[in-house]
């Protein structure tokens, strides 16, 4: 099998306000159906769906959206940025809340920060530290 591509699926509640949220972040809508939006950003794809039940071609897989009050997630979505700290500041100018200031974790070679989409799912900001 040779892979061509990875593109998250994020269940949402409100697609619509999901849409203008990842726009915040770079994001581009390039299909926006009723229930469903495709992202573009960079050389990724991101899917948001609205929760449902199981459609014929997956029996008894629901889709849910996360509990946005949880302190614990199962997965993330890392987006890779030239510069974190920069990025950082343009999504605070943008109204987006991060959940603390940019840092470099102690085992070095990269600048992250962390934030919540409107539904709960994690959000990374990334840079990596190039040279030095």
């Amino acid at each position: 099998m040779l892979i061509s591509g990875i593109a998250p699926l994020l269940v949402v509640r409100d697609v619509a306000r999901s849409v203008s949220f990842y726009r915040r972040l770079g994001f581009e809508p390039a299909v926006e159906w009723a229930g469903y939006a495709k992202l573009t950003g960079g050389p990724g794809i991101l899917h948001l769906a609205a929760g449902g039940e199981p459609p014929p071609d997956r029996p008894d897989v629901a889709l849910v959206a996360p509990d946005a009050s949880a302190r614990a997630v199962a997965a993330a979505v890392v987006v890779q940025v030239d510069d974190c700290r920069a990025a950082c500041a343009d999504l605070v100018a943008a109204g987006v809340e991060l959940l603390g200031e940019p840092v470099e974790p102690e085992w070095g070679g990269e600048v992250r920060a962390f934030l919540r989409d409107p539904d709960g799912h994690l959000i990374e900001i990334n840079a990596a530290i190039r040279g030095g």
